[in-house]
This record gives structure tokens, sequence and C-alpha cells, in this order.
């Protein structure tokens, strides 16, 4: 440190830099305007201010500064550092040297500071210059952070204080309470005899702490709010980091700030890993550890958990119990505040956390060790007997949902059994068992169990006797559920909610967001639209980010069915980065970039849509979101098929099919895998399967989601148009495919832009030309607003080529399709290109055929392959045509079932071969049960003996 470096100190009631009120100190602060007040009398002294880390010692320094200098006294501030103890005098001369009117002969102090051997010089010449200082008018020296003060600094500190008693100085110093260095003590002991007054900090009442949190929030708080900000038990520095952190999740109503979501999750406190940083390596890896662990804990146990002995322990305790950090709690350690510990805990990955807790768990009871003070249930004691013990319930209930919200994010299975244990803790009659029950239901949901989360909302709607809010926010959790399964649904819940007297701003705008979300997946576009419009000036005036993100995929679908995509994935990309800033457990459609990877893959980007899915459901699966899982595999499903990889999409939907007890149809399923299971069923010509899902389809119809009973319809046509039945197909058509109206996804009747040539060559075989025509009419017209995007431009010149029997468009669409990934869809257009040269040039058309059989045979669609070698049968093709990515070993199989035969041969479970490629157990289960069937075996011994013969080319 250099003497002439300036120390900048943040006072704990600064936030971003802004400093709120002194609340809560007026005694202390009359104390010290009558020092100051004396002090302009010409009467010096000293006066001590003490108290714990976080107290606000640094505030009343400060604060005394500022009143000193309006009264036009003279003020030298300095400070120690705990980094910096090696500079003798640093603090003192920082102070004295470094102000905006430094003490004469600065220049000479300083060269005494530097020269070895002046110390004593340097104490008499500072003594002169305060003397001469002290004549010119009365002088306040401020001195923070005692308790790491070098030697020097407190010897000429006390020195200095004794020999100028008589001169206009105060000095105001500030010392950590608690343990101090064994010389910070013996100068305290001195200027103490030497009448130095004393002022002690302590907590501050509950009137401060609720205007403190007024001042942050700019609002009154709400009961919910206080309750948060209680934690802090008076402590201003924690308590103003703990509201900056509330900030996000704070929403104000009315003049009243709430919290609409529940506790928010911990977080790490600046003040906190400014402490953790200044720690050695084992300081901080034992407070880390005890962090991890939870309650108080023996020095055993941290010696166990570190694998290290307790007295290899002595020098890493000390530091911590110096640092403020931990105190000793008769035969434990435990924090100083719990604040403290979550703030550690929470800059720790989850799963060392997670490892950590269940390492103490496991350590033997009765064992000298095993002396962790686990709070309530999560320390094995069953729910049921914590709620009969009668003491401090209310207060673990509190602590499981504050849990809860921590591992929401990240782990949501232990956040719902937190949560499902803090409903149990809570009783019946209770006003926050319904809030208790909002927060329980998306976390049942999110780890698979939505039967059990729908019956816990409908039970709790059915008893009666809940206040609007209450009821509006349970209604809200169950519409979220009820996207995955049921959109009408959604729609109803969120509805009902929304039209509730009463309720708080950011309910009723997440309310209409949801509702808006719904009406969305329904395909009820126009509606949608006019609610996210309200939706939006509501989130706003409540200043709900999470809305924002919700109602902002609204828009985005809002532009996709009006064709103007680029503002559409503008909107999508918006959404998907405001959701993932929240953090995706906030997000009231989990999650917003499921929309961007299903709009990228409709438009062609299908790589992308491929990456974005497959990320999703790699961090799903290690998060344990089994819902969110789901979503993204139906949503793969989709991507697949249109890649052309229809065995991985199949297996995709088969791993992701809904269970029996599911609360509802199952809409989003309808839309993706059973979708795609019967477009599977049609290319590879499984008829059994085809009939299945067209008997879904058949259900679907009449769904009261316009999305669903479209999706319905155009299954049905196609079922009818693979049994031959073009006029049945288009007779199923004929509902959906009038003009476009604003309810109406804007593709008149289609799936998806690649399905415009499928229905062009459907309506030429039923006759029904007036139905080609607007096809490609659509078809054009989103290429005329959206020209950058190639593959639409493909599918517009494929469906014009069939409608005016034109080679020309055709040959233009199969070159478009080149750098598209969309196989199936580029195979379709060349096997058309090839179709009509084949009427007047076969040997040209050959190529053609040949190419799309390629294509069709790496996609394992078995019913395009059989009906192309017809094709090039009548074109004079005797010879078997090559298939570039067909195994001449392995006829049978696709390629994804080659890779995993292969590896199951070698001896590799189901579970490794998983993990070993990427997938899920359950696809490759599916996987190696189409390869028993195509293969002719039954067990994983005769596979090995055939992977070995054919392999081997015996």
């Amino acid at each position: 440190m250099s003497v002439n470096r300036v120390t900048t100190r943040t006072v704990p009631e600064e936030l971003d830099g802004v400093r709120t009120p002194l609340r809560g100190r007026d005694a202390e602060m009359a104390f010290i305007e009558e020092r100051l007040d004396a002090l302009g009398r010409g009467e010096g002294g000293i006066v001590r201010v003490e108290g714990p880390a976080g107290i606000g010692r640094s505030r009343i320094l400060a604060e005394a500064a500022a009143s000193a200098r309006r009264r036009g006294t003279r003020v030298f501030e300095g400070a120690a550092d705990p980094d910096e103890q090696f500079v003798p005098l640093g603090p003192l001369l920082d102070g004295l040297l470094s102000d905006e009117e430094p003490l004469s002969g600065a220049v000479r102090l300083r060269d005494l500071a530097t020269a070895p051997g002046q110390r004593f010089w340097l104490l008499q010449e500072l003594g002169d210059r305060l003397r001469e200082a002290a004549r010119n008018g009365p002088l306040l020296v401020v001195l923070d952070d005692l308790q790491w003060c070098d030697d020097l600094t407190l010897l000429t500190f006390n020195t200095l204080a004794a020999g100028l008693s008589s001169h206009a100085i105060l000095w105001l110093v500030a010392v950590r309470g608690g343990s101090v260095p064994s010389g910070v003590r013996t100068t305290l002991d001195r200027i103490r005899q030497a009448g130095a007054h004393e002022l002690a900090l302590g907590a501050l009442d509950d009137q401060a702490t609720t205007r403190i949190t007024e001042d942050i929030l700019g609002a009154a708080p709400d009961p919910d709010v206080l309750r948060v900000a209680r934690r802090a038990e008076g402590v201003p520095q924690l308590l103003v980091e703990l509201l900056g952190s509330l900030r996000e999740a704070v929403t104000i109503d009315n003049g009243t700030a709430g919290l609409s979501a529940g506790p928010p999750a911990p977080r790490a406190l600046p003040s906190v890993v400014g402490r953790i940083d200044q720690l050695s390596d084992e300081a901080r890896e034992l407070v880390q550890t005890a962090a991890a662990v939870g309650g108080p804990v023996t020095v055993a146990v941290l010696a166990e958990l570190l694998g290290r002995s307790s007295a290899a322990l002595i020098t890493a305790i000390r530091e911590s119990l110096d640092a403020d950090l931990l105190t000793e709690s008769g035969d434990r350690l435990a924090f100083r505040h719990d604040l403290i510990r979550e703030a550690v805990e929470a800059g720790l990955p989850l799963p060392l956390r997670l490892a950590l807790r269940d390492q103490a768990a496991e350590l033997p009871a009765g064992s000298a060790v095993f002396a962790v003070e686990h709070p309530g249930p999560s320390a094995g004691r069953a729910p049921a007997a914590a709620a009969e013990a009668g003491t401090g319930d209310g207060a673990e209930a509190d602590r499981l949902r504050t849990a809860a919200a921590e591992y929401a994010a990240t782990a949501p299975g232990p956040a719902a059994e937190r949560s499902l244990m803090a409903l149990e803790l809570t009783s019946a009659d209770a006003s926050e068992r319904p809030r208790v029950i909002a927060e329980t239901i998306p976390l049942l949901w999110q780890t698979g169990r939505a039967a059990q989360a729908r019956e816990l909302g409908a039970t709790a709607l059915a008893a009666g006797g809940l206040g609007p809010e209450d009821e509006a926010l349970i209604r809200l959790a169950l519409a979220r559920l009820a996207v995955q399964f049921d959109f009408s649904e959604a729609v109803r819940q969120a509805r009902a909610g929304a039209a509730l007297p009463g309720i708080s701003l950011t309910a009723r705008g997440r309310l209409l967001a949801m509702l808006a979300v719904g009406l969305s997946m329904s395909g009820e576009h126009a509606a949608a639209e006019q609610v996210a419009a309200q939706a939006w000036d509501t989130a706003a005036a409540a200043g709900d980010r999470t809305a924002e993100a919700t109602l902002t995929t609204v828009r985005s679908a809002v532009s996709f069915h009006r064709m103007d995509l680029a503002e559409a994935f503008r909107q999508a990309e918006r959404a998907a980065a405001l959701a993932d800033a929240l953090g995706v457990s906030t997000s009231l459609w989990l999650p917003e970039a499921l929309w961007h990877a299903l709009l990228s893959n409709t438009t062609g980007r299908t790589a992308e849509a491929l990456a974005v899915a497959e990320e999703g459901i790699r961090i799903t699966r290690e998060q344990g979101r089994t819902a969110a899982t789901r979503m993204w595999l139906m949503t793969r499903t989709r991507i697949y098929l249109e890649t052309g990889r229809l065995s991985d999409a199949r297996a995709d939907a088969e791993a992701a099919s809904p269970a029996t007890d599911e609360p509802g149809p199952g809409n989003l399923a309808d839309v993706t895998l059973r979708y795609v299971m019967l477009r599977v069923a049609l290319h590879t010509g499984d008829r059994q399967t085809a009939e299945a899902y067209a008997a879904q389809a058949r259900r679907m119809r009449s769904d009261d989601a316009p999305v669903v009973r479209h999706f319905g319809t155009w299954m049905l046509a196609l079922m009818a148009d693979y049994e031959g039945r073009p006029d049945r197909a288009m007779a199923e058509l004929d509902a959906v495919m009038t003009s476009p109206a604003a309810d109406r996804p804007a593709y008149a009747g289609l799936i998806d832009p690649a399905d415009a040539p499928v229905l062009v060559r459907l309506a030429l075989r039923a006759g029904r030309h007036e139905r080609a025509v607007q096809a490609v009419a659509m078809a054009e017209k989103r290429v005329v607003l959206n020209p950058d995007l190639p593959f639409l431009a493909a599918t517009a010149a494929h469906a014009r080529g069939l409608l005016d029997n034109d080679l020309a468009p055709l040959v233009r669409a199969v070159r478009l399709y080149e750098n598209c990934s969309r196989v199936l869809a580029r195979a379709s257009a060349l096997e058309d290109a090839g179709r009509k040269l084949a009427v007047t040039r076969k040997p040209e058309a050959v190529p053609y055929f040949e190419t799309a059989l390629t294509l069709y045979v790496r996609a394992g669609a078995e019913r395009d392959v059989a009906r192309v070698r017809r094709r090039l049968r009548a074109a004079g093709v005797r010879r078997r045509p090559s298939t570039a990515g067909l195994s001449g070993a392995w006829p049978e199989l696709t390629a994804a079932e080659i890779r995993v035969v292969r590896l199951v041969a070698q001896g590799l479970t189901n579970q490794q071969v998983a993990e070993y490629l990427s997938l899920s157990p359950h696809t490759v289960s599916s996987h190696l049960r189409r390869a028993f069937t195509k293969l002719d075996i039954t067990s994983r011994v005769e596979l090995t003996r055939l992977v070995k013969h054919r392999d081997s080319g015996e």
C-alpha cells in the first residue's frame, strides 16, 4: 500500500452506489453531534464505535465526518485493510496525508514514512503537524477497522491521542466487536483508561427495518416482504444486500411491495463474498463445508468431511472466527448469522452442496462425528413427528420454503420434497398455506408428478374459503400445469383467476400472460393478441419481467401466424434471453426456448433447432426436470421427422409417451409425438401403427382447442390419402381450408411449410384444383414476406411445379433444398422432378430417382423406398441402385440401430450405451427392440453372435 492511496469504502447502507437515509441510529447520532459540539468548543477526546461485522460502524463514521464538514471542521479519514497490515502506519498516514487538504509538510512526512530508522522522528513530526493544524481550528480524525491496524499504527494512535488530549482534536475510531488481536485489545484498554467514550451498536429495531425496506424497494413492504427482511435480524449490511437481491422478485401494487412468487432463493451477498475471498484456502474450504452441511457442526464432523485431523483445522477455525463468519456455539461451530451461511452456500455448485449434505447425513449415528444439527424434517425426523413436536413449525416451514426456492432453479426434485415438507408443517387454517400450495404445484409438475399437483390444487379450490389473491396464485399454478396436457383447461384456469376481484397487479398480469399463452397454444391467435396487449400493460405497471418473457413469446407466435418470420425470430430470441436471465423456474411457460426451437425447425433452420433441443434435453435431464425433458423430447421428435431420422423420431416419441394418469388429453403430445408417430408410420408403411394414431386423430378432431382439431384433421387427411381416398382426404380438410381467419394458422390447413407440395399433390389427385391453387398462393405469399429464407422458397417452387406440371420450378426446388437439412422434403422434390422427366426423358430422370432413393433409404422410409424403386424399374433400371450410407452388412437396420447393436454386442448395458451416444435409456431400448424384431432374434447372446458374424465378413 502506498501512503498516497485514498481508501474508498462502501458503507453498509449503500446499494448500487446510492446511499439510503440512515435509519434507527437517532440516539447514536445524537451522541456524535454532542461530541462535535464539544469539539467546536475546543474539547477533544476519543470516541470508540464498536459492533459486529455489518452493523453499520462505517456508516456512523461517514455520517459523523459529513456532519463535521458541514460545521466547517477539518476532517481526516483513514481505514485499515486486512490485506495490507504489512504497511507500517499506513491507515493513519492515509487519513492524514490523502485528504483534499492534507497536513502541512506532507512531502517530508512521506519521506520519513518510507525511510528506515526514522519512525521516532516521524512520530514527533506527526504530533507537531497535528498541533499546528489544531491551532487553526478543530480537527476530526477518523480511523476505521482498528482491528486490522498494524502495531505501529496502534502505538502512534495511542501516543498521539494521549499527547494531544488538550487540543481540539476528536479521534473517532471503529472496531469490530468480539475477538480481536492482542495488540488491538491492549490499545482499547488504554484508551478506555484515558476516558474514551464508547458507542456500542446493536441490531436495528423493527421500525428501522421497515423503513429501510421501504427506502430500497420504493414502497411499503407487505407482510411477506417484511418477513424476508426480518431475516437480517436488524444487521444493516445484511438487510441492504438482502433487499438488493430481492428487488427483481418484488412487484409493487397500489403502493405496496409484495412477493407473488414466494420467498426468493438465497444468493451470494457482496459483503460475505468479500470476507470469504480474504480467507486462506484452508479456512475458505472449512467455511464452505460448514455452510453446505447446514446447522451447527462439531469440529469432528468437519474434520471427517475434509479428510483431516481435528488438530489440523486449528488455524483455519481461528481464522474463520476472526473473520466474524463463524462463532462458537457450545461444543460446535455455527455461522454468526443464517444469511451468511446461506450466502456462502449459494456460492457453491449445487451437486457439491447435495453431496456434502448426503455425506454428513450418512455418518453413523452415535459415532463421535455424528453431531450435525439438521433442522426439522431434513434431519431425518418425519414431517408428522415434526408437526407433533409443536415448536418452531412455522419457522421450519419458512426455512423449507426458502430451501425449495433455492433448489427450484437447478434441482426441482429436492425442491419439491422440501416444499411438500413445508406444506405438511403448515396447518390447514394457516394463512400462508395457499401460498405453499401454489409454490408446490409447479415443482411437482416439473418432477413428473402432474396428477398429484393437479389434485393438490383442485382440492384447495374445492375446499373454498380462499382469499382472491391466494385463489389467483393457485389458479396460475394450475394453468401452468395444464399447458402441457390440456390447452383449453389452461385457458379456463387463467381466465377464472384473472377475473378475481382485488388481486395484485402482479398476479393479474401473470394470469393474463398465462391466458395469452393458452389461447396462442390453442390456436386462438386473435384472442391471444388482444389479451397479450392487456397483459403487457398490467405487467409493465407491476414491473414484472417474468410476465414480460412469456408475453414476448406470445408476440412471436402472433408474428409467426401473420407470416412475419423476421419479427417472430426477433421476439423469440428476446423471450428466450429474458427467460434465461430470470431462471427457468420463474418462467410461466417452461421454457420459452421450446418455442424458439419449434420456430427454427418450421422455417428450415433445422440444425439450429436440433442443437437447441439437444442442449435443452441434456440440461433438464441433469437437473431432474422430468416435465421439461419430455417437452424437449416432444419437440425433438418433430425435428427428427423433418430431418429424415425416422427411427430416432419414433424412439423419442415412445420415450416421451404420456402416462396413463396424466391430467388431461395430452394436447402437447397431440401436436408433437402423436402427429410424428402417424407420419413415421406412413413413411415406413406401418399400417397398424398408422391406424392406431388415426384413431387418436379422430379424438383430436373434437378437442376444444382449435389447433388440436387442426392437427387431427390433417392427420386424418394424410391417412385417407395413404388409403387411396383423396376425395375423403380433401373432405376432411375443407373445414380448415377456408380463407385463413385471424384465429387460424396462416398456412391454409398445413402443419408445416413443407406440407404445401403434399397438399397440392393431394388436391390434384382429388380433382380439387382450386384448393391446390390456394395452397400455392399461400406458399408464394410466405416467400414474398420472408425473402431471406431459402427453405420457404424451395417449398413454394415445389408446390408451383406440381400445380403447373412444370419441370423448371421443380428443378429449382431441388437446388434450393440442397443447402437445407429437410431430407424428406428434398427427396420428395427429387422424386417429383424425376417423375416429370420420366415422361419424355427417362435416362435423365434416373439420377433424380437414385438420389431420392438414397435419401429415403437413409431415413428408413421403407414405403417411399419401395415407390421410388418402382419408378426406377419403370425407367428401365434393373440393377440395384447405389444406396450410399446404407450398411451392406446390416441392410435391415437404420444407422442409429446399427450404432446401438454394435455397442450392446460389446457388452455395454442400455444405460452405458445411452451415456456413450448421449441418448436416453428409453431411446436405446426402442432402437434395440426394433433391431431384435428386424433381425428375428430374442436375446443379447444371439445379437452378439450375429454382430461377430456380420462385421467380420464371415
